[in-house]
């Protein structure tokens, strides 16, 4: 039985109308790779972080190199930024980036335990935090997300919860502690918004997906320790469409999953090893703004894969 393809019309801020794809359980298909391991530009060394930008472009949080590098969506490097040191402007295995509706960029410089606000050219702007657990403080700080009206959330991975900011990083709240019950996490990884506001957690020691509303009620939360579908082993990085789908980098069963807002599965893909469409240990997932397309970094194989959703495909 073919599938079928509920088309919805979505009215965004800008006044433009389009028509999008719910896209049903079909699958992704591989597009590109780029990437090597090494140092020079356009490489890399054990990357972590993805983010794309409403525009196109591909931000990736090259961890052990200690720089963010931009590119095309093709792959053509446009830009690098950072080393390794302390001061601004400067990383210590920068883990997660994200990237806001004027095409600002934040990175989570995780072992610096701060954030770092950048233009898209890479010219400083800001940063705010250092070590600790009170309230603006972090403790190896991991993922970082933007909602539409530029606050920022950052999973506090070893303080065990989510942190709320300003733009500009004011303090506006924060909730988790350490834990299993829900609203509890046991290391995030990444973060999430979708449109209304909503907040998705990589609760990553308890193999599942929290999500919130954009003050930290808990509305719901799916999977388990397992490799079945929907469960997840060491789940990483996490991304949201326009539509509300989930993408999650089930790390170490070497695959993407896709749900719906509410846990619904959806589709997924990938296996271990290095051949196109193949992954070892990815940690990063970025879709597009309709989730047509969709980034994944592949962390142990030292580059980045583009899929594209096969009703699309060409």
């Amino acid at each position: 039985m073919k599938k079928l393809y509920v088309f919805i019309v979505l009215n965004l801020a800008l006044g433009i109308t389009f028509i999008y794809s719910t896209a049903s359980a079909a699958g992704y298909r591989f597009v590109t790779t780029w990437g090597a391991l090494g140092s020079i530009e356009g490489a890399f060394d054990a990357p972590v972080g993805i983010a794309v930008a409403s525009t196109g472009e591909v931000y990736v949080a090259d961890t052990n190199n200690h720089r963010i590098q931009k590119f095309t969506s093709k792959g053509k490097l446009i830009i690098s930024w950072g080393s390794q040191g302390t001061n601004m402007g400067e990383f210590y295995f920068p883990g997660g980036v994200a990237v806001d509706a004027a095409g600002n960029v934040y990175v989570a410089d995780t072992n610096n335990s701060r954030i770092q606000k950048f233009t898209s050219r890479g010219f400083f702007i800001t940063g705010w935090g250092s070590s600790g657990s009170a309230a603006g403080m972090f403790a190896t700080p991991f993922g970082v997300a933007v909602d539409r009206a530029g606050n920022v959330y950052v999973a506090d991975y070893s303080n065990h919860r989510i942190q709320k900011f300003t733009s500009q990083g004011n303090f506006i709240t924060a909730w988790g502690s350490l834990g299993k019950n829900v609203g509890q996490f046991y290391y995030p990884t990444g973060v999430a918004v979708d449109l209304k506001g909503n907040v998705y957690v990589v609760d990553y020691n308890n193999f599942r997906i929290q999500k919130f509303s954009a003050s930290g009620t808990f509305i719901t939360s799916w999977g388990s320790l397992g490799s079945n579908i929907g469960e997840f082993n060491a789940p990483s990085g996490i991304s949201v469409d326009v539509a509300g789908n989930v993408y999650v980098a089930d790390s170490e069963n070497n695959r993407i999953q896709k749900f719906t807002s509410d846990g619904k599965f959806i589709t997924t893909w990938g296996v271990k090893g290095s051949n196109s469409g193949e992954f070892d240990f990815p940690n990063g997932v970025a879709a597009s703004l309709f989730g047509i397309s969709v980034y994944v970094i592949d962390t142990n194989n030292n580059r980045v894969q583009k899929f594209r959703h096969s009703l699309f495909a060409k």
